[in-house]
């Protein structure tokens, strides 16, 4: 596989387990100064198993997220318009050969009643997904970007859909330019796992099988322009320890190559699906305790990057990893093509476990003294790539996330929240005003009044 040096890997991670406490202190000292950790400092990290250390690990990382990201936590849905796949991945409920998988494909009509669907609901960001079932060619390229269209063009009180993200198959450079022409914000592409004797037994047919083809998708994203990529390892798959570094060289070669590495980083862990025996029962499950230190010290490890927790995860441990530093979260979440309409009768990718509404969420996360966030001002102002690095790195974005956060908030409240979930969001806004600098507050009191007096969609 591509970028991978496997060799290298297993000698860090046998390396690491000889750590001592202050390698481990020395470590977190250097994170919470936000700065990057190379394999072998997060090597040692993942060999850690002493609470007292592992607690120093979650504090840490709980630090890092507030220091760049701040309070706010950003929410969106996914939107599967198809689960028509050519691919035959074992543990997906999508995969060619699954006969119990009902398929659908969503037309326009279908695709723009889905997303009035999400915007009632006070859905402003949508991550778009769909099964790899046109091969690459005219037809799913134009789909995608009819698709996206459609998304855009929806309105409901005034309100549209901020900015789409897409998760679909590896692309060519000319398709990957149509994508980027049509307004997308982050494209997303997980791996799976980069172990390749591991990816060759659980990919067995179609595009997906080859791990070149699929690594360097990322680089034709690059070579048009697409400076907003998400990367991903789907847990349980092949060893974490190994996942988790292998990522980081994949970053590393990104970073040299390009001078940025990926916007976000996904944390799905396999789930039960239709149709699949090996989803039910993966062959290197991570415990939760060993998830809460994969989500740590991924924050530890590459700080200025978003890190996206699913609704896989149930409600209880979502509640818990947020403070570990997760800065995004899928809401409501439905997996099959039309599942946000009661007549859905397509199958789902996989089984979610968090069912709460949008609103529970966004009241919980209130009471965690978080801001839900619907934000996609970066996009909007052409802060992603390089430019959004630039302001992260340093934790400046924070400035910018607590403003947008605050007004985005203040937009839900007043077109989608329950009463109560509406009564406390004015006191969680007073509050927050209350704990900002008086050039912020100014800022944000006056864009404030200005959403009040019915203007929409405010940014800075």
């Amino acid at each position: 596989m591509k970028y991978i040096n496997e060799n290298e890997i297993f000698n860090i991670i046998k390396q690491a387990e000889n750590y001592n406490e202050k390698e481990v202190i020395e470590i977190l000292d250097k994170a919470k100064k936000l700065n990057r950790l190379s394999l072998k400092e997060t090597a040692i990290l993942l060999s850690v198993k002493e609470k007292e250390l592992l607690n120093e690990i979650f504090n840490s990382a709980k630090y890092i997220k507030n220091k760049i990201y701040g309070k706010r936590v950003v929410l969106f849905a996914p939107l599967y318009i198809s689960n028509y796949c050519v691919n035959h991945c074992v543990y997906c409920g999508f995969n060619c050969t699954n006969k119990e998988t009902k398929r659908k494909a969503l037309n326009i009509e279908e695709i723009k009643e889905q997303t009035l669907q999400l915007l009632k609901r006070g859905h402003m960001r949508i991550l778009l997904v769909t099964g790899e079932g046109l091969d690459n060619n005219e037809k799913y390229i134009n789909y995608l970007c009819d698709a996206i269209k459609a998304i855009y063009s929806v309105e409901f009180k005034g309100l549209k859909i901020k900015r789409i993200n897409i998760n679909c198959a590896p692309l060519t450079k000319e398709h990957f330019q149509k994508l980027k022409d049509c307004g997308i914000g982050t494209y997303q592409l997980f791996q799976e796992t980069y172990h390749e004797e591991t990816y060759r037994k659980v990919h067995l047919k179609g595009p997906k099988s080859d791990a070149d083809l699929r690594i360097s998708a990322l680089d034709k994203a690059f070579s048009v322009g697409i400076d907003d990529v998400g990367i991903g390892i789907l847990f349980g798959l092949y060893d974490y320890k190994f996942e988790i570094l292998a990522m980081l060289q994949h970053i590393e070669y990104l970073e040299k190559n390009y001078g940025v590495g990926p916007h976000t980083i996904s944390v799905p862990r396999m789930e039960a699906a239709e149709g699949s025996d090996f989803a039910s029962n993966p062959p290197c499950p991570p415990s939760d305790d060993d998830f809460r230190k994969i989500v740590a010290i991924l924050r530890l490890a590459v700080p200025y990057t978003g890190l996206i927790l699913s609704t896989r995860e149930s409600a209880e441990s979502r509640n818990e990893l947020i403070d570990l530093g997760i800065s995004q979260i899928s809401a409501e979440s439905c997996t099959s093509p039309g599942g946000y309409s009661d007549n859905d009768k397509s199958s789902a990718q996989f089984e979610i476990s968090d069912k709460r509404s949008l609103d529970e969420i966004v009241d919980f996360l209130m009471t965690k003294d978080y801001t839900p966030s619907f934000c996609a001002a970066c996009y909007r102002k052409g802060r992603t790539g390089d430019v959004f690095m630039h302001i992260a790195k340093p934790g400046n974005i924070k400035n910018k996330c607590e403003i947008n956060s605050i007004l985005t908030l203040k937009e839900y409240l007043m077109n989608f929240a329950t009463k109560n979930t509406k009564e406390q969001g004015e006191i969680f806004i007073k509050k927050s005003l209350s704990e900002m600098d008086d050039e912020t507050k100014e800022i944000t009191l006056n864009l404030l009044k200005k959403i009040e007096n019915g203007e929409k969609d405010i940014f800075v």
